[in-house]
């Protein structure tokens, strides 16, 4: 059986965090801009950081209890955590390293860290020192130590926020592949939505310390339901919306009049867009349609990013064009009209 419950409570200052993770998925991700408490969430199930109240169990094993003044501490929860450096000791060798999460040096454990680092295609390098390894290898001589203790649960603290966007992508890449025998949970928190898209099978959306979304990953991208988790995944067009009927609405930063064959929400309080959805028309114009009304444009290596005016000056519309359809814009010009596709449509509270 694998299942996290988290119900954790705690307040630093000003700041309160109060989430609540219940979940079976084998990859579990966090989504959350900085400050919005998701290492503080990873540290309070790891027991690195002190709880006021909740309770925390791991495949029906309680870690904490505050009712029942139940407190396991770190060593003995049996949970693996890797930090955003991966907290390598800089001056012993990778063989020490990976022994370190085994207690006593015996031959015993020397042979299940030499048989780890040869499944992390690290053998050879028994004797390095973390510094003398590039950033790849280091991530594997973490996650080695890791799972040398065969945890129940892996957390991952933002594993690639230091890596250049090349790195970042082969590491990403290079830690699923070694994830995939893993037979426990991973929880990894991230502000980025691209790692966790491709990384978790349910995703929660934590904001100021709540959990304000969460579903199977590409359910809440489709349907992020708030402006907040629209935002984090990536939305960047949003105006404010004032609900006329069961299939009418208006986007009053927009000026458009939107119908709509599903039912709205009478608790609509918002509309958002994403950039790379908008079609192109030419021509007369047809239903949920905005004039293209440029107001400028980004030329990019990969793609043009155009901005569209709209009754907000301080919000215009983003359009991000790339692939075949910059190919047709070359051929036949700006359009005249950008049209909203129904389902590609959020519609947020």
């Amino acid at each position: 059986m694998k299942r996290l419950y988290a119900d954790i409570h705690r307040r630093i200052g000003e700041f309160d965090l109060n989430v609540l993770i219940d979940s079976d998925a084998e990859r579990v991700g966090i989504l959350g801009e900085s400050g919005s408490g998701k290492s503080m969430t990873l540290r309070s199930i790891a027991g690195i950081e002190a709880v006021d109240s909740g309770h925390i169990e791991v495949d029906g094993r309680v870690l904490y209890d505050s009712s029942e003044k139940t407190d396991l501490k770190p060593q003995k929860r049996n949970v693996g955590y890797m930090f955003q450096n991966y907290a390598l000791f800089p001056t012993m060798s990778v063989m020490k390293n990976v022994m370190a999460g085994l207690g006593r040096p015996t031959e015993e454990n020397r042979g299940k860290a030499s048989d780890m680092l040869k499944r992390f295609r690290m053998d050879g390098f028994e004797d390095r020192l973390p510094g003398e390894l590039s950033g790849g290898q280091q991530q594997r001589v973490a996650l080695a130590r890791i799972m040398v203790t065969e945890p129940a649960l892996i957390l991952l603290d933002e594993p690639f926020s230091a890596l250049d966007s090349y790195l970042r992508d082969r590491m990403q890449v290079e830690m699923l592949e070694m994830l995939e025998d893993y037979t426990g949970q991973v929880v990894m928190v991230s502000h980025s939505r691209d790692e966790l898209y491709r990384f978790s099978n349910e995703l929660f959306v934590l904001s100021k310390g709540s959990i304000i979304r969460h579903g199977e990953t590409k359910s809440v991208f489709r349907e992020p339901e708030n402006a907040i988790a629209a935002r984090l995944t990536g939305c960047k067009n949003f105006s404010a919306a004032k609900v006329v009927d069961d299939h009418t609405i208006e986007a009053a930063d927009w000026g458009v009049t939107l119908k709509l064959d599903r039912d709205i929400p009478a608790d609509i309080t918002s509309i958002g867009y994403r950039a790379h959805n908008f079609s192109p028309v030419y021509g007369e114009k047809q239903e949920n349609c905005i004039r293209f009304d440029l107001m400028r444009v980004d030329d990019l290596p990969f793609e043009k990013n155009y901005y569209i005016r709209t009754l907000n000056d301080d919000a215009p519309l983003c359009w991000f064009v790339q692939g075949e359809e910059q190919r047709i814009l070359e051929e036949r010009g700006l359009p005249d009209y950008l049209k909203m596709n129904e389902d590609d449509i959020l519609l947020l509270k």
